[in-house]
């Protein structure tokens, strides 16, 4: 999965038990970091840099991953980067849940996300479109454990599976 999001998955909380815990600041390459479930799946998370100044990098991550989480923040709205990764993952034809993340501030406006995304015909399931979101607090950790769901869900329609035997191999 690719993640792009202001320290999107660094601070959830202790359940599911996410390794490595990244430090705050300016993501500047592609990190990899592990959640692993209770019930023993784990979900790897490609993170690429939010900021505009790290495109490559975020196309790039659109061409490795299986399935793209784009975090927008609820209080923000969809901003030029997010478009732009939302656009290198559907050129990479990589699927995308959208995590509506800061849903516990004053200011977040979640629909007003989802109307901006629709503006985009990037409608959600929850609007009658066939992409998955969900609010979540990545401070608070609301919602968290039903984006993961979402995600799994998306993986299990698709038939992702990993051989933990084997190396990765390079998505074509």
């Amino acid at each position: 999965m690719s993640t792009m999001g202001k320290q999107s998955f660094s601070i959830i909380s202790e359940e599911p038990t996410l390794l490595p815990v990244k430090p705050g600041g300016i993501t500047q390459h592609i990190g990899a970091y592990g959640v692993r479930l209770d019930d023993g799946r784990q979900i790897t998370f490609l993170d690429t840099p939010g900021h505009e100044a790290f495109t490559a990098m975020r196309a790039r991550g659109a061409q490795i991953t299986d399935i793209a989480i784009i975090v927008v923040a609820a209080d923000d709205g969809v901003m030029p980067q997010t478009v732009e990764a939302i656009n290198h993952a559907s050129a990479a034809g990589v699927p995308i849940v959208f995590a509506i993340n800061k849903i516990d501030k004053p200011t977040a406006n979640a629909e007003k996300i989802k109307e901006e995304l629709a503006k985009m015909n990037y409608l959600v399931e929850d609007w009658g479109g066939k992409f998955q979101s969900q609010e979540i607090s990545a401070k608070s950790g609301v919602g968290i454990d039903l984006l993961l769901d979402k995600v799994l869900l998306e993986a299990e329609m698709l038939e992702l599976k990993a051989n933990p035997d084997k190396p990765a191999l390079r998505k074509q």
